[in-house]
């Protein structure tokens, strides 16, 4: 194997630079033409490739308008068709010039034709098949795809809009689908690499991929973040920039905590523990494809270029002892099972429920239990409560219909409040500073999680004293 090259460093482009723009950040014409800017100034200095979100609130009506479909509403439907598409074609005027404008639109409407047809299939089924879904979903970022890359064109700019479909290999976990990343690597760069050394900027749709025998998949809400790591990890890119509407990571949410400050700079390990925990910057998902290559990402605001955003790398330089962020999220429900005596094994019971959750694809934000009495609590959002309780009930049936197990407590009335900082790992006194500063607060401490890591601290509060429990963390902690 000495001396012998990948497929990808054979083909890889030195300096390769990949952006990614948010909703926000391509919700007009008027941002998608900041967006172009941007693209088009990186593009004058080394090779570009965009990944774009769809337009701000789109998702949200493509959603909106498959649920009319599969509840027969036609007068629902056929208003969110008008939305889409004259959203677009507002767009598209200022965008392209006069001369462009007929053929554009020509363009936009074969992709509402197909969005059309896709849900005319769910009118006539009456459900929707997550297959489906994801089919009709991706159209917001086919449809921004096609408008950065009209607009950098009329500026004199090569540019072309592939869908990631294209070039995205993923498992068929509709709706939350993940990356076959060596099946990527070889699609990813025979479809965008001839693009790239030809001059030409791929803009490329987030949040969507194909399974590997062709059937649309998308990585789940949020996953623009994720398409573009991907694709920067399959084509070895030097650096990855995130456009969204904030400055960067910061030490909390500014609306609870007014005076958090950006973090210049931020482990991988910290900036997906803060993802997973309810930061909304990155996609929780979004650092895993860039760990092996070390590839570091800039989280920026496209509102606020001049702005330098945060950096986000392997590991940081010694002499960061503590804390760096704390992030909340209030909409999560605490579960709990309990084995009516200790005949039944804990461990057991809390495996299976477990697997359950595994496979019905719950993610286990965290989980905490009692050693004496094996009973065990774990915390979800609210939007998979249903799906978990659900896959719980299958999974212990029969325990639960002989009594083995207690009935499954909900409790909703909790939030999250998670602490991250590799500074904290053998830093003694974190936690007990933490705590005394929710207790003096008067806000009660239901369950608490910590890995062997150290990396993160998660605490489960009642709702009502959440805010409370931030604001006196971020102050104890001098975030």
């Amino acid at each position: 194997m000495c001396g012998r090259e990948s497929p990808m460093e054979k083909n890889m482009i030195s300096g390769l630079l990949v952006m990614k723009f948010g909703g926000t950040s391509v919700g007009s014409a008027e941002r998608m033409k900041a967006a172009c800017d941007l693209i088009a100034a990186e593009a004058a200095r080394r090779p570009v490739l965009a990944v774009v979100s769809a337009m701000s609130k789109i998702t949200d009506l493509l959603l909106d308008t498959t649920r009319h479909a599969e509840g027969g509403d036609q007068a629902g439907l056929d208003n969110n068709l008008r939305q889409l598409e004259a959203r677009h074609l507002e767009a598209a005027a200022g965008l392209v010039p006069a001369s462009e404008q007929a053929r554009v639109r020509g363009k936009i409407d074969e992709i509402v034709a197909d969005f059309r047809r896709i849900v005319g299939g769910i009118q006539m089924l009456g459900h929707r098949p997550p297959r489906t879904v994801d089919e009709a979903v991706a159209v917001g970022e086919r449809l921004s795809a096609l408008l950065i890359t009209e607009h950098l064109k009329s500026r004199g700019v090569p540019a072309e809009a592939v869908n990631a479909a294209e070039a995205i290999v993923t498992d068929a976990v509709f709706n939350n689908a993940s990356p076959l990343m060596d099946a990527t690597e070889k699609k990813a760069n025979e479809r965008l690499m001839p693009l790239l050394r030809r001059g030409e900027i791929p803009i490329v749709t987030g949040f969507n991929g194909a399974t590997a025998d062709g059937r649309p998949t998308t990585l789940g809400r949020g996953g623009s973040d994720f398409s573009a790591s991907i694709l920067a990890a399959a084509l070895n890119a030097s650096e990855l920039w995130i456009w969204t509407d904030v400055d960067g990571i910061m030490t909390a949410d500014p609306r609870l905590v007014p005076d958090a400050k950006i973090l210049t700079e931020i482990t991988y390990s910290e900036a997906a523990e803060l993802a997973y925990a309810g930061a909304k910057v990155l996609h929780p998902r979004t650092l895993a494809p860039l760990v092996e290559r070390k590839i570091p990402v800039w989280s920026k605001n496209s509102f606020a270029p001049e702005k330098p955003g945060t950096r986000i790398v392997p590991a940081l330089a010694a002499g960061n002892p503590g804390a760096r962020a704390v992030t909340s999220m209030a909409n999560v429900a605490l579960v709990s099972l309990e084995p009516a005596s200790s005949g039944v094994g804990g461990v057991h019971i809390m495996a299976r429920s477990l697997d359950a959750l595994d496979r019905a694809n719950v993610e286990v934000l965290a989980i905490s239990s009692s050693s004496y009495r094996q009973s065990f609590c774990f915390l979800v959002r609210d939007a998979e409560l249903e799906t978990a309780t659900q896959a719980i009930e299958a999974a212990l049936a029969l325990e639960l219909a002989h009594g083995y197990v207690r009935g499954i407590d909900v409790d909703r009335d909790v939030g999250l409040l998670a602490v991250v900082g590799e500074g904290m790992r053998g830093f003694s006194g974190v936690a007990g500073r933490i705590f005394t500063a929710i207790s003096r607060e008067h806000v009660n401490i239901i369950a608490i999680a910590q890995g062997s890591s150290e990396l993160t601290i998660s605490i489960v509060v009642r709702r009502d004293g959440l805010e409370k429990a931030v604001r006196a963390v971020h102050a104890e902690c001098h975030l």
